[in-house]
């Protein structure tokens, strides 16, 4: 496994013969997880080449958020990813990155205005942007995302298809530990307590399941049913919403082209799940 620090040298591969093959690439933050590791592998199936970036990308985070003390675990990373099949790993610079008098952004519109960009105004256009100048980058023919971040997902397949990217994104399922908390580099940030509580997240979501299939369509219902699971482990609900699955579009009757999205905060962890309702 080969270990790239700069933008020359990453460009630099990218026009030698390697690149001729179909390449996988999978964006990280690190702390990586058995969710990050699934799609490393997905990749190494499905393509002959494997990259991997690891970079904390200071523009998706917003004031008072955890930016500084986002975790980070770089030589356990490393690990990980060799065991995992990654031939290549990036690990970009800020100075290099975002240069001093940076100015150049992007923005997608209305998708990012709602759920976390609501949330997290300008989260979105750190993703969009830092994203897209991997991709242009790495210039990977495919890019493996979980579907933790459903919203995101979106956003980037919003931005590939309006920019004319050749990179297509492969979306994989979300992976959960045994008792069904979706994984996440922020569950570190949980202690004992808190880890339990963060199963009404997924609670939640079973009832929401449980109550569609018994023949409740109303979303005001089944989100009442929803809120109260979180209340009764203390967790404070951030949003909880019923979409379209492919829009993001708001839903007012529940179908099975729903998708049921949800953040909330256990104590200062705001932590993400979704789910369709099938």
């Amino acid at each position: 496994m080969r270990v790239i620090e700069t933008i020359e040298e990453m460009q630099a591969l990218t026009q030698k013969p390697l690149w001729n093959k179909k390449i996988g690439f999978v964006p990280t933050m690190g702390a990586l997880h058995e969710g990050h590791i699934s799609l490393i592998k997905k990749a190494r199936e499905e393509c002959s080449e494997v990259v991997l970036s690891i970079y904390v990308n200071p523009s998706q985070f917003g004031e008072n958020e955890d930016l500084s003390n986002y975790p980070r675990t770089l030589r356990e990373d490393l690990e990980k990813a060799k065991k995992a099949g990654a031939g290549f790993v990036f690990l970009p610079y800020d100075d290099e990155m975002y240069p001093v008098g940076y100015g150049s952004w992007i923005n997608v519109e209305e998708i990012t205005e709602i759920l976390c960009g609501k949330s997290r105004p300008g989260h979105f256009r750190g993703v969009a942007t830092i994203v897209a100048k991997l991709m242009n980058i790495v210039q990977p023919d495919f890019m493996y995302m979980g579907e933790k971040d459903y919203q995101q997902v979106a956003v980037l397949k919003k931005m590939i298809n309006e920019l004319h990217f050749k990179t297509k994104i492969v979306t994989c399922p979300i992976v959960r530990e045994e008792d069904g908390l979706a994984l996440s580099s922020r569950n570190k940030y949980l202690n004992d307590d808190e880890r339990v509580r963060a199963l009404c997240l997924k609670k939640s979501i079973n009832k929401a399941r449980e109550l569609f299939i018994s023949g409740e369509t109303k979303v005001d219902n089944i989100r009442k049913e929803m809120e109260s699971i979180i209340s009764n482990a203390n967790g404070v609900v951030d949003y909880i919403e019923f979409v379209d699955k492919d829009t993001l579009r708001t839903k007012i009757d529940v179908d099975n082209n729903t998708r049921v999205v949800l953040a909330v905060f256990i104590e200062s962890t705001r932590l993400i799940d979704n789910s369709d309702l099938r």
